[in-house]
């Protein structure tokens, strides 16, 4: 069956003195469960600039993980994800409108990511970012909702001016602004040995690739050390922003197939 390892570290950063990022789990207590269910990780960054940031990304957080320990056993992920994301998107903009928060503006970036069998549903919404680590190679999974993003892609800037624009992290998609929010979803075959890495700007905007690829691939460390490295590493090269990663290595897939929608396992 599935078997995961995995750790998590966060820091405010240098400058701020308080964390507007949140990150939360949810680890099935039995194996019935890692396969009725399966396993939840999910990171959030409040934006900075607005009012309450933290209350965000805790909000989004809360619901997220709450509700994904809710669902209905069986529940197919690609489908489930997304909705939750929704549900945080909904729970983040009602905040405002309760008395303590009223003329208050808050927003939150996440991403999540569910994993069960051999197979990892990532969903996401702003620029918190999921990357996959296979046999020392590094691949971004998630599509920042940026505006430097989207000038790249219909070629008004090329990838190297991103890192030199002021306004890269003005993002054009984040939870809490409007009543509905569409997260970007994709499914990652996964295999043993694997590590997924989720983290907030704080980190991927300070830490070149090859680093990060690095600091996760050392062998028979303790995977909260790890993520304590990288997000120590973000911090001592520039630390003026929260900082957060989340790292889990996969030991073993349980392989499916699917029929009419449902998985059945395959023979050995």
């Amino acid at each position: 069956m599935l078997d995961i390892q995995f750790g998590q570290a966060s820091d405010p950063g240098k400058v701020r003195t308080n964390n507007e990022d949140s990150l939360g789990s949810f680890i099935p207590a039995s194996r019935h469960q890692a396969r009725a269910l399966g396993y939840l990780f999910a990171v959030a960054d409040g934006v900075g600039g607005t009012d309450l940031g933290e209350v965000a990304s805790a909000t989004a957080i809360k619901i997220i993980t709450e509700e994904f320990a809710q669902a209905q056993e069986g529940t197919l992920l690609p489908g489930l994800l997304p909705r939750l994301v929704q549900h945080a998107n909904s729970a983040v903009h009602d905040c405002r409108l309760e008395p303590q928060y009223r003329g208050k503006s808050m927003a939150t970036t996440v991403v999540t990511c569910a994993l069960r069998y051999d197979t990892a549903v990532v969903s996401h919404v702003g620029d918190s970012r999921c990357y996959l680590i296979r046999k020392g190679q590094l691949r971004q999974v998630t599509d920042d909702h940026t505006l430097v993003n989207q000038q790249r892609k219909l070629g008004l800037i090329s990838a190297a001016d991103i890192a030199e624009t002021n306004s890269r992290h003005v993002l054009i998609k984040s939870l809490g602004p409007e009543m509905f929010v569409a997260p970007e979803t994709s499914s990652v075959s996964l295999q043993p040995g694997d590590t997924l890495v989720l983290c907030t700007d704080g980190l991927h905007d300070e830490m070149p690739g090859r680093e990060l690829t690095a600091i996760v691939s050392q062998p028979n460390k303790d995977l909260n050390d790890i993520a304590a490295e990288l997000v120590a590493r973000a911090v001592e090269i520039d630390g003026n922003d929260n900082t957060t990663a989340q790292v889990i290595r996969i030991r073993s897939v349980e392989q499916v197939g699917m029929y009419r929608g449902r998985p059945y396992r395959l023979p050995a």
